[in-house]
């Protein structure tokens, strides 16, 4: 099985491995298929980057994605085709977690994250 870590958990990954729910950790390690980080998580990381509310060496995770064996995943026009049929409710607008969502939709994947409001975009949706 194929996952896609949301950034929250990539980053927790990377920089405080003990904020991972065990959940997510035990999916990752015992995957037999390859885990992806998304172009979009790395793109919502640096516009939060330059509005301050995140701190990080953009370059240093960049290249420690695939040091830590994960794959990028690119955004594909099948992705953004299929995020313009998922529902849009008003508690949840998140643009860049409903490209996950879609994204996980059209690989498919199993997208992995601790926001339970995703659960709602289907079963590619695992809430760890």
């Amino acid at each position: 099985m194929n996952l896609l870590l949301d950034t929250q958990l990539a980053i927790w990954w990377q920089i405080a491995p003990e904020r991972l729910p065990r959940a997510c950790v035990d999916a990752v390690q015992g995957n037999d298929g390859d885990t992806f980080i998304s172009r979009a998580s790395l793109w919502e990381m640096a516009i939060k980057q330059g509005l301050g509310k995140l701190h990080l060496d953009l370059p240093r995770f960049a290249a420690r994605v695939e040091a830590d064996g994960f794959r990028w995943l690119a955004i594909e026009n099948r992705h953004i085709l299929e995020l313009s049929g998922l529902p849009l409710a008003d508690d949840h607008k998140d643009p860049f977690d409903r490209l996950l969502a879609a994204q996980s939709r059209s690989e498919p994947l199993i997208l992995l994250t601790t926001d339970a409001k995703l659960a709602r975009y289907g079963s590619t949706v695992r809430v760890a």
